[in-house]
């Protein structure tokens, strides 16, 4: 088993790959690598498929025993080795043996892996263009080859037997192996289901084929195969063929082809041209189940997503989880232990009744469909309500049909479902009623019962002594009370925040004194630095002087910043508050900004652009509902776009606009960015969510056409859509008129939220739901009130 530590994802930017001497992809007994050397990989005749260690992304020093394309660009992984010390350091060496086979060792020559058992002696190693490393003896007889043993890849010509088994990663970034399995049982019935981990307990299966032999009078399944054309089918054992999915019309000599079981638990089967053209990147082309969120349900574990999680579909039928209102990630590196109540739910008494303590979150289309523990009916929403607030072991109630679920925690099979026309209440406790803190009433009986000793000491001791009990007890109390006063305040701030607090010193040496410009913004300067201590990468913000006037201020809004957790917003690690110096520090964006992946030479893919717009939706949707304060961003453009090493979109500069607005007095102080900016700014009406709801429509059709001419692109593409001429929008992108479908919903969903009356917009959590297709798409009114100006 690997170990359990969390792992970043691989590198676009690996060292070269120099190749050993080989005939015809041949690797001869004493043969090695070694991880971190120039020498890093044996290739496949052709080249196409690459044998080495991979060096990981976010350090130098490990890396991981793998099979990937190596002309792709981003090096994608079909097999790796299963190490029990995952990913390998550096200085670790695999080499050909002829008793052992493949042996891994690390720097110390431990044994890491190795391709035992072999029955016989290994003569040679033959690495073939399917990407299948084989391993032969001496009579030409395979002992051994990667095919045999799976991950969570198949490649076109490989065979899956019976009790074979193909396993997902533990997540998009760890290579642990995961909860999820696809397997051919002995009865010939290909399933896909779930692990109860660290066990090895499975769960219902949430796919079957139906091959197996009481499903059908016919021969049961014998193998699954993936046959050079792409298709995916169960063979029987009579040779007959039960399809899954058939061969693709691109020609395999045009193509590469893999079937990958995510880590999510969908099979999907993707394509990518051989010989990419801009910034092709792989194309999901079929997929089991078509709903996991539904299929996936399970009675005795938690579901697709985690316990206390919602789980829907986005476009490429992949779940998305996410925690509801008033819940947060149990744990931040392991997202699918579920999500925990930001509150302690008890039954012990209150000084309050339970209207003031708890209100209600209610959402539409969800359900947890286990969990439930009292069913009332006949009911209403009110007394559905009422009598979960009123009951304390009550964490939601599904009011669906006249009738009322009630459902204590942990729940399961969390997922959006508009077939059921149910209403979830939520109960969460209101922000105004603080949880008291244990530690602190503790404390506070301990100086309450300390006080009552020292007073029956006095009471019962002569006067001298008394004297000087009185002065030495306040002497103590005069000593601890200057060492509050003294105690930095940067330690109890760094407590509260979670952060990590710089000297200006601290992050005049990481920047090598500011020498590195990232960017300007309407906040400051951006450079970029590392970190001493940790080497890590990070972006420096040096604000400008407007956040300079009030400490108090700045310091509960770096709070709020702190506090937000989401993967489609730009981390902050930390912040300076020195006299009057004020930075930040972030989470440094290999990419750099939208703005110059968008209107650059290198035009992004359509399938990109389209992730991209659904990453900004879902940061956006967060940042307005699901704090635990509401953040109006006010300035939502290309620009403060920033993607990481995998192109995901990433929101910056959050939070600063009210820092602003607060320094100012006026919520009239930030107006954005010209082209980006709602109608409101300009009126006396107030600032709301809905002014990112406008800027993030004028993005969508940025995103879509690539377009930098704000002053006549929401004009243009509003006439475009009501005559009809969308391909015109997109002018020669053949990918993006080729999925009419996504790209006249995206232009639609985009005229709703460019409408000038903002209480037309619908919210980001709508525009979210609405480009993920869950919700559908009506068609909007003309965004202009008052007529074109043009």
């Amino acid at each position: 088993m690997f170990s359990l530590l969390p792992y970043l994802l691989i590198t676009t930017s690996l060292l070269s790959c120099f190749v050993i001497a080989q005939n015809n992809g041949t690797v001869k007994i004493g043969a090695s690598l070694t991880a971190g050397d120039k020498v890093s990989s044996w290739l496949s005749p052709s080249g196409d498929f690459a044998l080495g260690f991979q060096q990981l992304s976010d350090n130098n020093d490990f890396f991981l025993l793998a099979i990937w394309f190596n002309k792709l660009p981003e090096k994608t992984v079909a097999w790796y080795a299963e190490s029990r010390n995952n990913p390998t350091p550096k200085g670790s060496r695999v080499e050909l043996t002829a008793d052992r086979g493949l042996l891994l060792t690390d720097p110390q020559n431990r044994e890491l892996w190795n391709t035992d058992p072999i029955v016989t002696q290994v003569n040679f190693a033959i690495f073939n263009d399917s990407g299948n490393f084989v391993l032969v003896n001496s009579i030409s007889e395979k002992i051994w080859e990667s095919f045999k043993h799976p991950t969570d890849t198949l490649l076109p010509t490989q065979i899956l037997e019976k009790g074979d088994v193909v396993f997902s990663m533990q997540s998009s970034t760890n290579f642990s192996r995961g909860r999820f399995q696809l397997s051919l049982l002995e009865d010939g019935n290909l399933v896909l289901n779930s692990i109860n981990l660290p066990s090895e307990y499975t769960n219902e299966n949430y796919y079957t084929s139906g091959t197996n032999i009481d499903a059908n009078s016919s021969s049961p399944g014998k193998q699954l195969e993936f046959n050079e054309s792409g298709s995916i089918y169960v063979l029987r054992e009579n040779n007959e063929i039960f399809t899954l999915t058939g061969a693709e019309k691109a020609s395999s000599a045009d193509y590469y082809y893999r079937a990958t079981l995510n880590f999510d638990g969908v099979f999907t089967k993707y394509t990518h041209p051989k010989n990419p053209t801009g910034d092709d990147s792989w194309s999901a082309v079929w997929s089991i189940p078509d709903d996991i969120c539904i299929k996936s349900f399970v009675f005795r574990s938690s579901g697709a997503c985690g316990y206390n999680r919602i789980c829907r579909l986005n476009v490429d039928k992949r779940p998305v989880c996410e925690c509801p209102r008033g819940f947060s990630l149990l744990d931040a590196n392991d997202e699918y232990r579920g999500c925990k109540p930001n509150f302690l739910q008890s039954c012990g008494d209150t000084k309050s009744s339970a209207e003031n303590v708890y209100a209600f979150q209610e959402i539409k289309d969800i359900d947890w469909p286990t969990g439930d523990y009292e069913v009332l009916q006949p009911s209403d929403t009110d007394k559905c309500k009422q009598t979960c607030l009123n009951d304390c072991m009550c964490a939601v109630a599904i009011f669906r049909n006249n009738t009322c679920w009630k459902k204590k925690l942990p729940l399961t099979n969390g997922r959006i479902d508009s077939n059921i026309e149910a209403r979830a209440f939520i109960k969460v406790r209101k922000s105004d009623f603080p949880l008291e803190n244990p530690s602190s009433s503790t404390s506070q009986t301990k100086n309450q019962n300390a006080i009552i000793v020292a007073g029956s000491v006095l009471l019962g001791t002569s006067l001298f002594v008394n004297l000087l009990l009185v002065g030495g007890i306040s002497m103590g109390f005069f000593l601890i009370y200057k060492k509050k006063i003294t105690r930095p305040q940067e330690d109890k701030d760094v407590s509260r925040f979670n952060l990590r607090c710089f000297s200006y010193d601290d992050l005049t040496s990481a920047t090598d004194e500011f020498k590195e410009e990232l960017g300007r913004g309407s906040f400051g300067i951006v450079y970029k630095g590392v970190l001493k201590d940790t080497n890590e990468q990070v972006a420096v913000k040096k604000l400008d002087r407007a956040f300079r006037d009030s400490e108090k201020e700045f310091k509960a809004e770096v709070n709020v910043i702190g506090h937000t957790h989401h993967k489609n917003l730009v981390r902050l690690l930390g912040f300076c508050e020195e006299g009057e110096q004020r930075l930040l520090v972030y989470e440094f964006m290999s990419n750099g900004t939208l703005a110059g992946f968008l209107f650059g030479d290198m035009k992004p893919s359509w399938n990109q652009r389209i992730q991209i717009a659904l990453g900004v939706a879902r940061g956006l949707s967060y940042l307005h509902e699901e704090c635990n304060t509401q953040i109006i961003h006010c300035d939502i453009k290309p620009q403060n776009i920033l993607l990481d090493e995998f192109y995901n979109a990433r929101i910056a500069d959050f939070g600063l606009a009210k820092l602003l607005m607060n320094q100012s007095r006026t919520n009239t102080a930030i107006r954005g960015t010209k082209g980006y900016v709602a109608p409101e700014w300009f009126s006396n009406m107030p600032i709301t969510v809905k002014v990112d709801v406008y800027s993030f429509g004028v993005l969508l059709l940025d995103i879509e056409m690539g377009t930098e001419e704000k002053a006549v692109l929401v004009y243009w593409a509003y006439d475009c859509y009501t005559e009809g001429a969308i391909d015109a929008l997109v002018e020669n992108d053949m990918e993006a008129i080729h999925d009419l479908k996504n790209l006249e919903r995206f232009l639609t969903v985009a005229i709703w939220c460019i409408q000038e009356d903002p209480s037309v917009r619908p919210t980001m959590k709508k525009v979210m739901l609405m480009l993920e297709g869950i919700v559908q798409v009506s068609v909007p009114p003309s965004p202009f009130m008052f007529g074109s100006n043009i």
